[in-house]
Formats: structure tokens, C-alpha cells, sequence
């Protein structure tokens, strides 16, 4: 499919080739080559496509095809169900160099930090539904310039209960004339409030697909409190980066307390957390720090991290939807994964599962999983304040005598970041830069609690 190799705008021209170059990827997959040619011909278009298949750039190329740079307002907003993949699709927004001003509204931080960011509009606005609505309630946004939106994961956001937030945003926007939903499952309904008639819908679920490279496994647990099985199962499975799904907050923490006191070292993430609480265990988890995560379904979607070998359904997912989102946190792209049911005496094998189901054997001796080899220091400074990756590399080899090899991922968020060092070099380190400045500034560094 001929795809145009340039995204013509009214002042500038964006080289498809160039953003693919930034990303460093080596090409447009088939959706997001579909979704070019699509949205140029369609007022509405529908995305059904795969966890990890790429809908972000098969919605961001389309969308900045739609802008016109002399015009010095927003022009895009994108809609989404959680401040995560705000953030995400922020960072790949960034990530492609167009030069272009993105902000992320979303719950859990200061409004008026946003609110100074919207102080010189930015060409596209990327966030939740209720920091959205709060901003246009306020008039903090210029609507009227504001012609394409976007849904992301457009089911999940009305699932989760922001159907008036949406209906509001929707209404506040007169100017609308492209509209582009996207979601990782077929059987949902539009409603009539998005005014999404005559669409077109691309649809690159493949029946069968992901089970080629998602194998599902069950293991029986004899007792009705499963964390003795869960515990067994991870000393089985090893130090594998592994999410383990529970279905309420409640039973996320108690079975992340129980597994920490079983030597287990995990950490837990749900929705009533602090945003920065759960901004570090998001980075551990990412940067090796921590491998079993324990968390809600709320990590079923929107979380950019790769490499996780096992899905673990500690409580069986409610709905099929549930199941598939839970299991696309893994065999992403070309990856393969696993995901593995506990189940007891009252739960049976959901009839939605129709792949064959292995049934794993425990051992009787249970070995503790080897350690983390990194720990992930907290830097209380970030890019509002001009500090980059590269600063932090430079400041950790200089002044704490790092080799590049003991440095891991990097994380740099507005005002502070995380960056990954070796473990056993973590004591050492704290030591060296104990009253250190990093580019004149003073900045708290400490092992992220």
C-alpha cells in the first residue's frame, strides 16, 4: 500500500522517514500504513488493533497530517483512560522530534502546572477525561481551533465511568471534523454523543493470533487463599519480569505484603495511589529494580514496558475483554509470552478460553528467585529543570565513578527522575555525591523508597 512520505502542513513538511528515523524503528507496520491512507479519505475511522501492535503512531501520523502550524493554537486533543498512557503518548509525541508542543492534563498532579502549560497553547493536548473537563470548565482551553479528536482505548475510558466527563468534552468542541477512535477489542459499542457516523473501520485483530506466541498455563491451588500457590508459583517460574493481576486495591496490597514477607521482592501499583508513588513503582519495574508486580487492572492497559515474560492471573479477570487486556501486557510485537491461572476448588476455567490450557506442576521445594541486580535512584530534578539524560550519565561517571555499565534505564519526568545503577555499586554511590550539584543546581538523590 503507497503510503504519502510526507505529512504536508501549511508551513512546514514532516518527512515520514524522519519520524520513523527518530523513533528508530525500521518501518510502518501494515495498520499504521492502512490508518494513513484511511484517515486522509474518512471524517471517522476506528482502529481495532492489537495491545503493543502500534496504535499510537497509527493515530499520532494521521493527526499531525491534520495540523496547520500557522495557526498558533490547539488544534488536536486526544482523549484517554488513564494518566499513563497520557504520559506515553506524550513521550512518543516528543520522541518524534516534529518540534511541536504537547501537554498531558491528568489527575494526581498540580493543575496549575498544567495550567501554565496552557498558558501558550499547545498545537495538541493529550490526557484523562476528568482533568480535561475541569480545564475547559475553567477556561483554560481554546476550543474553537480544536478540529480532529481522538479516543484512545475509547471503550475503557467509557467503561471506567467517564461517560458525562466525555459528553461534556464533546460538546465543547464545535469545530470537529476528524475523528479517530481506537480500541484492542472488537465487541464494543459507539455512542451516538461522539457523532461518529459513517466510519470506517480498520480492523487488525486477527482471530487466533496472539495465541501462537501466548502460551496458557493453570496451576490448582488446594486452599482458598491462593498466596501460598502464587509464592510457589514465582520461586517456580524464577526472576522472569512477571505482572500478577488481582481484581481489588485491597487485595493488591495485602498480597504484595504477604509475598514481601515471603522474601518475595515485589512491588504494587492501583488508583488510589500517589501519582509519584506510583511513578516509582512503574520505573522499578521497567528498569529491572523490581520483576513481579502486583497490581489492579488498571496496568491492563496504557503501560509502556516491555519484556514481561509471565501474566499471572491471581484472580480470575471478570469479562473476556478483561482477560485479553491483562494477557497483552505480554507477547507484544515479535515477543512471546505466558499467561498462567491460579485457580481453586471455586473457580473454573472461564469457557471464553478455547486454546489449549497446560497444567503446571509445582515442585515441592521452593526456591527464592535470585535478586534484582539493580536498585533505582530517585533524582529530585527533571527536564523544567534543564536536565537531560545526558547530564545525569555525565554526573554519575564523574562524580560517583560509574562505568557506563552500571548504569541502566533512565527515566527523566518534569521535576524529577529515575535512573537504574547497580546494585551492589547503590552504597558507594550515595556516599560519593553526598552535597554534589548536578549542572550548579543542588538536587536530592536517594534510592527511590
Amino acid at each position: 500500500m503507497a503510503i504519502p512520505l510526507t505529512l504536508r502542513m501549511a508551513k512546514y513538511a514532516f518527512s515520514v522517514e524522519n519520524i520513523i528515523s527518530a523513533l528508530n524503528i525500521d518501518a510502518l507496520n501494515d495498520m499504521q500504513k492502512a490508518s494513513l491512507t484511511t484517515t486522509k479519505e474518512n471524517e471517522n475511522v476506528l482502529i481495532h488493533s492489537a495491545t503493543g501492535s502500534g496504535k499510537t503512531l497509527a493515530f499520532l501520523l494521521p493527526l499531525l497530517r491534520s495540523l496547520d502550524t500557522e495557526i498558533n493554537t490547539t488544534q488536536a486533543m486526544i482523549i484517554v483512560p488513564s494518566r499513563e498512557l497520557a504520559l506515553q503518548i506524550e513521550q512518543v509525541f516528543r520522541s518524534m522530534q516534529t518540534g511541536l508542543k504537547i501537554t498531558a492534563c491528568y489527575g494526581g498532579h498540580k493543575r496549575e502546572i498544567e495550567e501554565n502549560n496552557l498558558h501558550q497553547p499547545p498545537v495538541v493536548i493529550v490526557g484523562t477525561p476528568g482533568r480535561i473537563a475541569d480545564h475547559l470548565r475553567r477556561g483554560n482551553i481554546t476550543t474553537k481551533s480544536i478540529t480532529t479528536a481522538v479516543l484512545d482505548e475509547f471503550d475503557k475510558t467509557l467503561e471506567q465511568g467517564f461517560v458525562e466527563e466525555v459528553m461534556f468534552i464533546i460538546s465543547e468542541l464545535p469545530a470537529i471534523n476528524k475523528r479517530i477512535l481506537t480500541s484492542a477489542t472488537e465487541a464494543v459499542n459507539i455512542p451516538s454523543f461522539l457523532n461518529f457516523e459513517d466510519f470506517k473501520r480498520l480492523n487488525y485483530i486477527v482471530e487466533g493470533a496472539a495465541s501462537e506466541a501466548l502460551a496458557i498455563q493453570s496451576v490448582y491451588s488446594n486452599e482458598k487463599d491462593k498466596i501460598h500457590t502464587l509464592f510457589k508459583l514465582i520461586c517456580h517460574l524464577g526472576n522472569r519480569s512477571s505482572i500478577i493481576f488481582c481484581n481489588h486495591r485491597e487485595a493488591v496490597e495485602r498480597t504484595s505484603q504477604l509475598l514481601s514477607e515471603k522474601s518475595i521482592i515485589n512491588t504494587y501499583y492501583h488508583g488510589a495511589m500517589e501519582q509519584k508513588d506510583r511513578e516509582v513503582a512503574l520505573a522499578k519495574f521497567r528498569n529491572g529494580s523490581i520483576n513481579f508486580l502486583v497490581t489492579t487492572d488498571l496496568a491492563s492497559r496504557g503501560l509502556d514496558i516491555s519484556n514481561i515474560r509471565y501474566i499471572i492471573h491471581y484472580h480470575l479477570p471478570p469479562t473476556p475483554e478483561v482477560f485479553t487486556h491483562r494477557n497483552g501486557r505480554t507477547a507484544r510485537m515479535d515477543a512471546t509470552g505466558t499467561a498462567i491461572l491460579i485457580l481453586n476448588e471455586e473457580d473454573k476455567l472461564p469457557a471464553y478460553i478455547e486454546t489449549p490450557v497446560e497444567k503446571i506442576q509445582l515442585p515441592e521445594t521452593a526456591v527464592i528467585p535470585e535478586k534484582p541486580k539493580w536498585a533505582t535512584l530517585f533524582v529530585g530534578a527533571g527536564k523544567k529543570d534543564k536536565i537531560n539524560k545526558i547530564d545525569i550519565v555525565g554526573f554519575l561517571s564523574n562524580r560517583a565513578e560509574l562505568k557506563k555499565e552500571d548504569i541502566g534505564m533512565i527515566e527523566v519526568k518534569d521535576f524529577f527522575s529515575f535512573v537504574a545503577i547497580r546494585k551492589t555499586k547503590a552504597s558507594n554511590v550515595l556516599q560519593l555525591i553526598k552535597g554534589q550539584k548536578i549542572k550548579n543546581q543542588k538536587v536530592r538523590i536517594d534510592i527511590a523508597k
